[in-house]
């Protein structure tokens, strides 16, 4: 881990000059138990499971690596429970924070095929760091105070969030970390710190039914947190057959995007997403990769009559 302390502190300043800590998603509409609570589906007796791997700024010295895990199922007409999953790593263990979380969802029917769901997310978030042997570039050791102790805390967070939802649209609103904290204070004068800051998401997604084989997916989705400029992800999909879709999109002044994604067998889905950095970030690295499986297990093993998923 030597020759990574200037890229750690770099990340560390960016962090605390954008107040921006969570990590980014292509695949945004695919992983919507993560970002907010109340993502539903009104499917009974449905295992809807996912996993998402994304490697950023491939090339950069000790880039950030997240992986994302959800399992969410209904266990009636207006009830829908899961369990959520978030560990992202910068600097090869440098810092690594695991989120951990229980979801819980209730569904309001508001007629015809229009349905709001509330949702709640609880559960902890652990933090550790490991600074041992970081040296600066030059070789020589590092005095910033900010490295000088490892940290290994475990705290509380809850979440919140709203998901409007039809067969072809939804619109969210969450906050999924609530409590906000401070995970390196300030010492012998030296304003040296990480907060965790509350992340609003705001997110949306229709589909329009072009003909019988091809579908158009519009999606996007805004971040806004304290003292960050706001993020918004702009993306459309297009879908063929109900099995192959491919898209394209634009995180503004951040990065382009190229995704797809396959339906292997009716219950599996198998997607990939390459970013093209376009900030100044872009000379350090060759780009983003990120991986998507989507899987529904049906618990009773009937079979079901439900139209495509389509976020």
């Amino acid at each position: 881990m030597k020759k990574i302390i200037l890229f750690i502190s770099f990340l560390f300043y960016i962090t605390s000059a954008s107040a921006q800590q969570d990590p980014e998603y292509t695949h945004y509409m695919y992983n919507m138990s993560v970002v907010n609570p109340a993502y539903a589906t009104g499917v009974p007796a449905m295992l809807n499971l996912g996993g998402l791997y994304r490697t950023q700024w491939v090339g950069a010295v000790g880039a950030p690596k997240t992986f994302t895990f959800f399992g969410h199922t209904a266990v009636t007409d207006k009830v829908e429970v899961g369990l959520s999953l978030v560990s992202d790593d910068i600097g090869d263990g440098a810092k690594k924070e695991n989120n951990f979380y229980a979801d819980f969802a209730y569904v309001l029917n508001l007629g015809g095929k229009n349905k709001l769901s509330l949702g709640l997310k609880a559960g902890f978030t652990s933090l550790q760091t490991n600074f041992n042997g970081f040296v600066f570039e030059s070789g020589n050791t590092s005095t910033d105070l900010a490295f000088a102790e490892n940290i290994n805390v475990t705290k509380p967070n809850i979440g919140v969030g709203a998901y409007y939802f039809r067969d072809n649209f939804y619109v969210g609103l969450s906050a999924p970390n609530l409590l906000s904290s401070k995970h390196i204070e300030e010492k012998s004068g030296i304003n040296a710190y990480g907060s965790e800051n509350i992340h609003t998401f705001l997110t949306a997604g229709y589909v329009f039914q072009i003909n019988d084989m091809v579908k158009l997916k519009p999606a996007f989705m805004s971040k806004y947190v304290s003292g960050a400029p706001i993020s918004v992800d702009l993306t459309t999909n297009i879908l063929y057959n109900n099995k192959f879709e491919l898209g394209a999109a634009y995180r503004i002044n951040d990065a382009v995007s190229a995704l797809m994604n396959i339906s292997v067998t009716p219950s599996l889905r198998v997607g990939y997403a390459y970013d093209h950095t376009l900030s100044n970030m872009g000379q350090f690295n060759s780009g983003t990769h990120e991986i998507m499986l989507l899987f529904n297990l049906d618990l009773l093993g009937k079979g079901y009559d439900k139209s495509p998923r389509f976020f």
